[in-house]
């Protein structure tokens, strides 16, 4: 088949995109976004599916509502991935279905499925992963090497905003306690010089890396004795994309105690996992101090991850289509 995603987030194409050439799609990701690229593209490319992922600026909404109808009167099946659920449904998904009118939604919360399709929205779940060719093990580099690193942006306005969302019970537990045991841990993201008051204590300026591009976090992974893997949800059946992409990039993963960690992975086989700031320290120390014990449980974590790569989640998008009508 010929798929043509309509996104421009290194996120994304770095993604599900590279899912479906490994399943043996040709595959056109057009991340300029107006009338005239994506009228070139239709002609040009004749894809036999659209798909577009995710948050989109106020710009690239309007742009996609107008090109709406070309791909309808060519009578393209057009798929949205929502991946902003179910934190953003009502702000962002459901005006953008309306404007944009998919054929089909996939959502990352399995609890909207059921809302959708009772709106006459054709619906399924699908989960992150983790492109293989892009999260993969790479040697050690000194610049990425850490005892503990973090690969994520801190949101210090939205945690503010949100004092009872889980991703900042998953901070405390997991990184404050490094912090205030003077363990040695690397920051990669944006705005974690902004998180003292949130955090309860400060991280020191030589921690802070800065940004890092989404292509190079394997390097991080590949470097760091232990990768925290914070996470957003704890009673949803949802984990952060960077779980997979941890694992498959073959790191040593600490991360929040969440049913869906406990369901998906082995704990103290795959990852470690931990509830507490105590349980956390204790768990850290006992690791750094044995990596033969660390790489038998990268090296499992690494092959039970094998099953939520793209490719995976690319044939399974098709299967889906196909029992649903959407593609013949």
């Amino acid at each position: 088949m010929h798929i043509l995603f309509l996104d421009n987030h290194p996120r994304w194409i770095y993604g599900l995109p590279n899912g479906f050439r490994h399943a043996g799609h040709e595959v056109e990701v057009l991340q300029t976004l107006n009338e005239k690229s994506i009228m070139d593209v239709l002609l040009e490319f004749k894809p036999n599916l659209i798909m577009s992922i995710g948050w989109k600026s106020k710009s690239d909404v309007e742009v996609l509502q107008k090109a709406r109808k070309y791909i309808r009167v060519l009578k393209i099946p057009y798929i949205y991935w929502a991946t902003e659920d179910p934190g953003y449904t009502h702000v962002f998904t459901m005006p953008f279905i309306q404007k944009t009118n998919p054929d089909f939604i996939f959502t990352i919360c399995h609890e909207k499925v059921e809302y959708y399709e009772k709106l006459k929205i054709k619906s399924e779940y699908l989960d992150f992963g983790y492109d293989e060719s892009i999260h993969c093990p790479v040697k050690c580099e000194r610049e990425y090497k850490s005892q503990v690193s973090v690969v994520a942006n801190a949101y210090p306005e939205l945690l503010k905003k949100y004092p009872k969302n889980f991703r900042l019970k998953s901070l405390i537990n997991l990184i404050t306690p490094i912090i205030n045991s003077k363990i040695p841990i690397g920051f990669w993201g944006q705005d974690w010089d902004k998180m003292d008051s949130i955090l309860g204590c400060t991280i020191p300026k030589e921690c802070i890396r800065g940004y890092i591009p989404y292509t190079e976090a394997n390097k991080v992974y590949s470097s760091s004795d232990i990768v925290i893997g914070i996470q957003n949800q704890e009673k949803l059946p949802q984990l952060c994309q960077r779980t997979y992409e941890i694992l498959g990039s073959g790191g040593f993963l600490l991360t929040s105690d969440t049913p869906r960690v406990r369901e998906l992975f082995k704990t103290g086989e795959d990852l470690i996992i931990s509830a507490s700031p105590e349980e956390t320290i204790k768990l850290v120390g006992y690791y750094l101090n044995r990596p033969d014990e660390r790489r038998k449980i990268q090296a499992n974590g690494k092959k039970t991850v094998e099953m939520h790569n793209y490719k995976y989640r690319a044939e399974y998008i098709i299967n889906v289509l196909k029992k649903r009508n959407i593609i013949f």
